[in-house]
């Protein structure tokens, strides 16, 4: 990318070099749901039309915009940038779980909703999680998984298929 603004596309490259300096500058993470934000309160934070008794923890910034352009969920988040990953000298202290805590136990909030990557790493995190929360009686959940809407069973990989069986549920009328 680097090569190519140089090469075809200076004035883009300066602007981007412009945009990243200034997003260094004024960017912090936001009081309750980290998530990056030029406020100290981000906008969904402070927006009286979300759900506070639901809170969804996503790994990443990316993951939460991902959930909102699904327009299926109106509760609040919290974002713990990272996961915990011991190969790559991620632990709960590095992803701040203490402060993860007193939000959720802030008397608001009545449901969690992991929605952790389902990676060896991802699944490490929301179990530990889910340990924390139960202990403390806070009602835990966790995004199902499975067949993908649309998907054919034929190009379905076994792994996913397996996990969608052992997570069925009865159909409703």
């Amino acid at each position: 990318m680097a090569y190519h603004l140089l090469q075809h596309e200076r004035k883009g490259a300066a602007a981007l070099a412009s945009a990243l300096s200034r997003a260094l500058q004024d960017l912090q993470h936001c009081q309750r749901c980290n998530n990056f934000s030029e406020t100290p309160l981000c906008e969904r934070c402070a927006s009286p039309r979300r759900d506070a008794s639901l809170l969804c923890i996503v790994e990443s910034p990316v993951d939460m915009n991902v959930m909102e352009q699904t327009m299926a969920y109106q509760g609040l988040y919290y974002v713990i940038m990272g996961r915990i990953s011991p190969l790559d000298g991620v632990g709960v202290k590095q992803l701040g779980m203490d402060r993860l805590m007193h939000r959720v136990l802030d008397g608001l909030v009545q449901e969690v909703i992991l929605a952790t990557n389902y990676t060896n790493e991802g699944e490490a995190t929301a179990h530990y999680i889910a340990s924390l929360l139960e202990e403390k009686g806070i009602r835990v959940s966790r995004l199902a998984r499975g067949v993908p809407v649309g998907g054919e069973l034929e190009y379905v990989d076994a792994g996913t298929l397996a996990q969608a069986f052992r997570e069925r549920r009865l159909v409703e009328r």
